[in-house]
């Protein structure tokens, strides 16, 4: 089940963050400014086995699909991680996974998680 992460570093003149984990995942979510429930955006780590992946939704723009380059290739050289589009979503998944996790998270966040991750799922699975 997911936990709050407390005491995470907020971003001046932007709106709230949140963060959780939960076995495998990580979930950021960015409120507005003023609105202690609406979300301008969130962020789903997780990891499928050999790479860590980030599915960002912001509103306006939709969702974009990332593998993470941790810049650990080497252990002589850390570099800053970075995100790397990548287009395969395995969409059903992560969504399965999210909703094995979310109990713990208030109700509309959870509602608005599940019901963005369903609705592209289904778009996908119609395709």
């Amino acid at each position: 089940m997911f936990h709050e992460i407390r005491n995470v570093k907020q971003e001046r003149g932007a709106g709230r963050r949140q963060w959780f984990e939960a076995d495998g995942l990580e979930l950021v979510v960015w409120l507005d400014r003023g609105h202690a429930h609406r979300v301008s955006g969130f962020q789903l780590c997780y990891d499928l086995g050999q790479a860590e992946y980030a599915l960002t939704w912001r509103e306006g723009s939709g969702f974009a699909h990332s593998v993470v380059d941790t810049g650990d290739a080497t252990p002589l050289k850390n570099q800053t991680p970075i995100l790397t589009p990548e287009n395969d979503v395995p969409w059903g998944e992560i969504a399965r996974r999210f909703d094995e996790h979310a109990g713990t998270l208030e109700d509309w966040l959870r509602q608005l998680v599940h019901d963005k991750l369903a609705e592209r799922a289904g778009a996908s699975a119609e395709r």
